[in-house]
């Protein structure tokens, strides 16, 4: 009744009044919010091209620059200013060294998958294309044998994440990081909490998915001579062995397969180096015939069991006692081996930061492949940090994957003729890289998963690369499925080498063993051409030799999901089939405005076009060219 009776001139002053108080109450609610309580962690949100931001384990004083061409926070005493399109959440909590990163801190930046596929960075158990859909908790990027730890990081790896927005995300090489994968949420980079040092990466904005830039490539790299048959028969004895390999040589020549490399494994390589090798007097004989006319491979790996009479005569001479890696000695202690296990055996690993300790390693490879006549050398347990393993704290030059890219270097040397088993920073050098094994089934882990392989390993540069044996050699729900074996020998024929576990005449039939013949064919005369005149292109251009559908449709978002079908160069389209009993299936013909050509029919497609349910029989891969 009174508000009635007033005039206008109070009902005004009434009404500021109230609107006043409101707005008092509600800034201190805010201030109580942002000022009493303390959350312990800062979060900014942004997105800008596909990324989404977290800083986390920060104090009150930071100055961050984020890429988005507008968007800034900045802080300065306690007022923060923003600008641009941007969600903040702040809380103060200041540490009591402002100016520096405490024991607790830990700095992550995490980028979305919503809407962006992401490509690179590390190979996993059950390969994808894209990164996607693969899942994997925080742990560190570093390279590893899957064999032996399946939910970590395979061997070949590299801080290099492309997105298909055109982004992409290179990680500094001397920063300690950490990976997590959230399936179709986001990828994380974080820094190991405790270590003060700065997440460091440099970002690039492409208008599409750009190619990576090449390095310095300094020698040729000839497809290697295919196929590669792996001796699997007795090892008892170097007697046995020799037998072996001559009762192999002999079958491949009876069934007309008398070409390529047959590959011993590395328990084989030291029975026949222990009966065959002797330094200084024997060094120099005639290296025997044992495959001809095949080549003959041999393995090697960094370690020795610490019963083995390697360790033990390397340990005899004063001078030898840094071969191997040790922990870090205490003030007026020794050293002591670093032990590991290798293949079930406890085991000493080679000391690559040692020169004397790899002149001795690389002097042995050499002399083991003159007196054994092998043309090639494979060494495997390149990956993984043995510190890392057992939580000890490593020398600064073989953090992350400082071990893997110093023996790679290394093994360089050897010549053209090396493979390695892991890559990490180390796609420049002229080596070949041996895929991980898959299991003999039809999943991700298996002949699924060897595609998306293909592509992850070009795309980090490691073009020349030797794939899994035909049909897996790990145990899986199929073993000898004769139709698993033709899928994945069709896929094979197209890669830079056909490698053979189960020879062909064990697993199949008669059709099965002349297709391996006409596959074999096809891939000496098709295939070997096509990757020499495209590895010029990549020495050159940093181009992939193996490349995704998106290569020549970078804008249609149907191209980015597309993990079964590949690109060799620009002109040869493969597009196998991955599922058990299928002989049909959708195909990708990417780049509008191109045709392709079926090989198979003859017939011609317009580019940018989906041909659904396109006929591929058990005989048949579709394979197009443009």
């Amino acid at each position: 009744l009174g508000f009635r009776e007033m005039t206008e001139p109070w009902k005004g002053a009434v009404g500021c009044l109230g609107v006043a108080v409101f707005f008092a109450m509600t800034i201190g609610i805010i201030s109580w919010q942002a000022l009493e309580q303390s959350p312990e962690e800062w979060v900014l949100r942004g997105r800008a091209a596909g990324l989404l931001k977290k800083l986390a384990g920060f104090g009150k004083h930071v100055l961050l620059l984020f890429l988005n061409e507008a968007i800034i926070l900045r802080s300065k005493r306690d007022t923060f200013h923003w600008h641009g399109l941007l969600q903040v959440w702040l809380s103060c909590s200041p540490l009591s060294i402002p100016h520096s990163l405490t024991m607790l801190s830990w700095l992550q930046d995490c980028f979305s998958m919503a809407n962006v596929s992401w490509y690179g960075g590390p190979s996993i158990r059950a390969q994808r294309w894209p990164l996607n859909g693969a899942e994997s908790p925080a742990q560190p990027l570093v390279s590893g044998d899957l064999s032996a730890n399946p939910d970590g990081f395979g061997p070949v790896l590299e801080r290099y994440f492309l997105g298909s927005t055109g982004v992409t995300v290179t990680v500094a090489p001397d920063v300690p990081l950490l990976l997590s994968l959230e399936s179709h949420r986001q990828f994380c980079l974080e820094t190991p909490a405790g270590r003060a040092e700065p997440l460091h990466y440099q970002l690039c904005v492409s208008s599409d998915c750009p190619a990576r830039s090449p390095k310095h490539l300094t020698r040729d790299f000839p497809p290697c001579r295919s196929p590669i048959w792996r001796y699997h028969g007795p090892e008892g004895s170097a007697a046995k062995i020799k037998r072996g390999l001559r009762s192999l040589v002999r079958r491949l020549k009876r069934h007309r397969l008398q070409e390529g490399v047959v590959a011993l494994g590395e328990r084989g390589t030291a029975v026949l180096a222990a009966g065959d090798l002797v330094p200084s007097e024997r060094g120099k004989r005639q290296a025997p015939a044992l495959v001809e006319p095949l080549e003959l491979s041999i393995t090697l790996s960094p370690y020795a069991g610490v019963t083995s009479p390697l360790f033990l005569r390397s340990l005899r001479g004063g001078e030898a006692a840094g071969y191997w890696l040790s922990r870090q000695p205490r003030p007026g202690a020794s050293s002591i081996p670093l032990l590991t296990t290798w293949k079930g055996q406890l085991c000493a690993r080679l000391n690559v930061t040692s020169e004397a300790a790899l002149g001795w390693f690389l002097a042995r490879a050499r002399r083991l492949r003159q007196a054994l006549g092998a043309t090639y050398v494979a060494f495997e347990g390149v990956e993984g940090n043995s510190f890392l393993e057992q939580d000890v704290p490593a020398p600064a030059e073989l953090e992350g994957d400082g071990y893997t890219e110093a023996l790679a270097a290394a093994l360089a040397t050897l010549g053209n003729g090396t493979v390695i088993s892991a890559g990490s920073r180390s796609s420049h050098l002229p080596l070949f890289v041996q895929m991980s094994p898959l299991r003999s089934d039809w999943s991700h882990a298996g002949l699924k998963g060897l595609i998306p392989s293909v592509l992850h390993y070009s795309l980090l540069g490691y073009n020349f690369f030797i794939p899994d044996a035909v049909g897996g050699s790990v145990a899986g729900a199929t073993p000898g499925d004769p139709e698993l074996f033709v899928r994945w020998l069709q896929i094979v024929t197209f890669l830079p080498v056909m490698a053979f576990g189960t020879p062909p005449w064990l697993c199949c039939d008669a059709w099965v063993l002349n297709l391996t013949r006409q596959c074999i064919q096809r891939h000496r005369d098709f295939v070997v051409p096509l990757l020499l005149k495209y590895s010029e292109e990549w020495q050159s251009l940093g181009y992939p030799i193996f490349r995704p559908a998106w290569w020549l449709s970078p804008t249609d978002p149907v191209a980015f999901t597309i993990e079964d079908e590949f690109l060799i160069g620009d002109e040869v389209l493969v597009a196998p089939i991955t599922e058990k009993g299928q002989t049909w299936r959708d195909i990708y013909l990417p780049g509008e405005g191109h045709l392709w050509l079926d090989t198979n029919t003859a017939r011609v497609f317009d580019g940018g076009t989906t041909l659904r349910n396109y006929s591929a029989s058990l005989a048949e891969v579709p394979v197009f060219v443009k």
